[in-house]
């Protein structure tokens, strides 16, 4: 892992460059991505089938019913049990951030509404094949159920023909009933333009690789996506004396074992409790399964951060601007009102981010690869769309009328004008 020195006179020079490396990793995007794009456009099932087979050794784009059925009679009770868990609590939380339609009379007796409406249709991407993840179908497809989104869809690579069983359980949880093993780019444009199997939908959301990043803004526009970048996971962890070596390793780890991209960073007022963790991330590196992706990602992407003041720390927090952020500090609440930028923040050193990514009810489809400075993580806002609705009185347009006029002539604009003034006229 780097290891970074605020006393030092190149430090913010060092940390910039670090961070732009990795950025510029997370958004190279290649020709290919843009060539399957334009194939599955083209020629639709076809191409996608050829792209299941040649990456996920698939050839089943839709499972059918017993499929599903099956798999998921397969799954452990105890695993279903976690699953409801996180459902219920998931949930709830997000149930609580419905919007609420605003309805304004002036003393002139025009109406102004703003009205909360549903999107039609989205699908939702849950990274797959070698890897599973049922808790990425609660965080995006809640949301959009409280919302009240009438179809929801599904995109999940399997695996020679196979998909995840507590993906499809946690699936059929949420109700969902277009459910797809496709993934990756291919999977994005099938959605984004529709094939004779699968119907286009009107937006995308959900986290995934380089690759369906890069694929899911080369769609904006002919479809909706997040208003974020929804890449590969980081996690900036802030620790003092009083912090636990093994506990925050253990969060590095833990964060570090999502993807060759991920981004580990540990802040220290404390060079002792850096050299501590440090200790104890290769330790117990050898104690998880996906020892050599975290051990790449804290290679390329790590940073221990030695830091001499609050002050500076939090500069350099609203600076990173991670996914998520670990105040593993007593006083926390000294600092937390002036950290302005990170997707999710946790609080003391029982708020750990592992939790935050299944039942704590926040959601975990965070703001990624500093785009936490302008936006935020998937919420029920991220399902609706807004619309004005204006009723003006004869009064109404009288009243105002003049002073619009006034305004749309100094812009230049006589056309606008000349609409209202024909409506004030008097004859």
């Amino acid at each position: 892992m780097k290891i970074l020195d605020s006393s030092k006179k190149n430090f913010d020079k060092l940390l910039d460059n670090l961070l732009m490396q990795r950025k510029r990793k997370v958004q190279s995007s290649s020709v290919s991505v843009t060539n399957i794009i334009k194939d599955v456009k083209k020629n639709g099932d076809k191409a996608l089938l050829k792209y299941e087979k040649k990456f996920n050794k698939n050839s089943v784009i839709k499972p059918s019913s017993n499929q599903i059925q099956k798999s998921i009679q397969s799954l452990n009770s105890i695993v279903k049990k976690s699953i409801d868990t996180a459902y219920d609590r998931i949930y709830k939380f997000h149930s609580l951030q419905k919007f609420k339609n605003i309805s304004y009379t002036d003393k002139f007796k025009n109406k102004l509404e703003y009205k909360y409406l549903p999107l039609d249709s989205v699908a939702i991407y849950v990274p797959g094949s070698t890897a599973s993840y049922p808790s990425s179908v609660l965080m995006n497809a809640i949301p959009a159920i409280v919302a009240g989104v009438k179809r929801i869809v599904m995109i999940n690579p399997g695996y020679k023909g196979k998909q995840n069983p507590a993906v499809l359980y946690a699936a059929k949880k949420c109700k969902i009933k277009e459910i797809y093993s496709i993934g990756g780019p291919s999977a994005i444009a099938a959605v984004s333009y529709g094939t004779k199997k699968i119907k286009k939908v009107d937006k995308i959301v959900g986290p995934g690789n380089t690759y369906v990043a890069a694929a899911k803004k080369e769609v904006f526009g002919d479809v909706g996506i997040e208003g974020m970048t929804a890449g590969p996971s980081e996690v900036t962890i802030v620790c003092d004396k009083y912090s636990n070596p093994e506990w925050v390793a253990s969060d590095l780890i833990g964060q570090a074992e999502h993807d060759d991209l991920a981004q580990c960073i540990l802040i220290s007022k404390y060079k002792n409790l850096l050299d501590k963790v440090k200790t104890e991330i290769f330790k117990q590196l050898k104690e998880i399964p996906r020892e050599s992706i975290a051990k790449r990602s804290l290679q390329n992407n790590g940073i221990l951060m030695y830091v001499n003041s609050d002050k500076k720390i939090i500069n350099i927090v609203n600076k990173i601007s991670p996914e998520h952020l670990e105040l593993n500090v007593k006083n926390y609440k000294s600092i937390v009102s002036k950290i302005k930028n990170s997707g999710s923040i946790c609080l003391g050193k029982y708020a750990v981010m592992a939790m935050t990514d299944y039942n704590v009810g926040s959601n975990h489809v965070l703001p990624t690869n500093g785009s936490a400075k302008y936006s935020s993580g998937i919420s029920v806002n991220e399902f609706y769309k807004r619309i004005s609705y204006i009723n003006l009185s004869k009064k109404g347009i009288e009243s105002l009328g003049p002073s619009v006029i006034t305004l749309a002539n100094y812009e230049g604009l006589v056309g606008h004008a000349q609409s209202v003034l024909k409506r004030i006229r008097r004859k």
